[in-house]
């Protein structure tokens, strides 16, 4: 065997090495396979992730946009209800408001029923004629005007409404006194303020009390039986403020110092009292106060009184006047017949009392 030729542990040495790097190849080779078999799983997976990222993305803007319209709604919804809260708090208020409206009607109905069921009896006897309801007529209120009067001045009214007129346009009139003494004298137009409208709030007092079927008797000693009765608890009273005689009445008005003493009493309405040393049944009723809630007025000329000024105290007050009236009588200084005449002289104070006269005649007294 030549020595260029390789032995043959030489190609054994080869044989071997081949076959190791064969199956190194062979390794490698089914390493590529499994690493193509798992990049084409990476990229099968990659492409499902995808596409399920698309998908969620579209559901996610889908449920946005879900979400939005939910929301919206429940604003809407939210809206509605707070509207509706607001007209039911409204609505509420409003019941409240009647409730107590009513509440308060109530009570005044009640108080009126208390007033009007237990008035002070009294025996009456209807003498007039009966008719159709609409044959009744209507109650006026007449006025009864207070007219302060100032010092040198005088009132005069005349019969007729143009004598009064005339005095009034002639403004400054002369009287002759004497020979040589006269005064000047100036008409002025009267203005009294009349009521118009008056509205008046009632309601029973709880302090006083009205005593009623009273005997006759002098009033002095039946006040203070009266007060005695009913200051002592054992008839319910307490202690008496004033016990007074309300004038053509007939009726006591009795105030107590507490307030719970007069609801108690009315409760029982008869009492038994010993007046002109025997017992005599008394009925106690309710209290009225009366309070003016809306009161209009006007302002109205008198047509037939006048106001004389500057009336100078030079004579006798009665002569005085008498003069004044006599110089307002005469055709020749304009006058006419006088029905009133009220004088007031200087340093003192008169008042003059207007009342309604029928035919809407001023009507002046003292």
């Amino acid at each position: 065997m030549s020595s260029d030729e390789p032995s043959e542990e030489t190609l054994q040495s080869i044989n071997a090495l081949i076959n190791i790097y064969k199956k190194k190849h062979d390794q490698l080779i089914l390493e590529q396979e499994e690493l193509a078999t798992c990049r084409n799983q990476q990229q099968d997976m990659n492409e499902q992730f995808k596409q399920r990222s698309i998908k969620l993305t579209q559901k996610m803007k889908e449920d946005q946009r879900s979400y939005k319209t939910q929301i919206e709604n429940e604003k809407d919804k939210l809206k509605r209800v707070r509207q509706e809260e607001k007209e039911l708090m409204e609505q509420i208020q409003k019941v409240e408001e009647a409730v107590k409206e009513e509440e308060a009607q109530t009570h005044y109905l009640k108080q009126q029923n208390d007033v009007f069921s237990a008035v002070p009896e009294r025996n009456v006897v209807f003498t007039g004629l009966t008719g159709k309801d609409t044959d009744g007529q209507a109650f006026d209120m007449e006025p009864h005007l207070v007219y302060p009067m100032d010092g040198g001045t005088a009132l005069i009214t005349f019969e007729e409404e143009v004598v009064a007129n005339n005095i009034l346009k002639m403004k400054k009139h002369q009287v002759k006194l004497g020979q040589d003494i006269s005064i000047t004298v100036e008409a002025r137009q009267v203005y009294l303020m009349l009521p118009t409208l008056v509205e008046i709030d009632s309601k029973v007092s709880s302090q006083h009390i009205l005593i009623s079927n009273l005997p006759k008797m002098d009033t002095d000693p039946m006040l203070n039986k009266l007060e005695i009765h009913f200051s002592k608890s054992k008839h319910g009273g307490g202690e008496v403020e004033k016990c007074e005689m309300l004038p053509d009445s007939g009726t006591v008005a009795l105030s107590f110092v507490r307030n719970d003493i007069a609801k108690c009493l009315i409760e029982e309405e008869y009492h038994e009292v010993k007046l002109q040393e025997k017992m005599h049944r008394v009925r106690v009723t309710p209290f009225l106060n009366g309070k003016i809630t809306n009161l209009k007025t006007t302002m109205k000329a008198c047509r037939r009184t006048l106001l004389l000024t500057g009336i100078a105290p030079v004579m006798e007050q009665e002569t005085l006047q008498d003069v004044l009236e006599i110089h307002f009588q005469k055709s020749s200084h304009g006058g006419g017949e006088v029905e009133a005449f009220l004088y007031n002289p200087l340093g003192q104070h008169t008042s003059a009392v207007f009342q309604k006269a029928p035919k809407n005649e001023d009507k002046k007294t003292e």
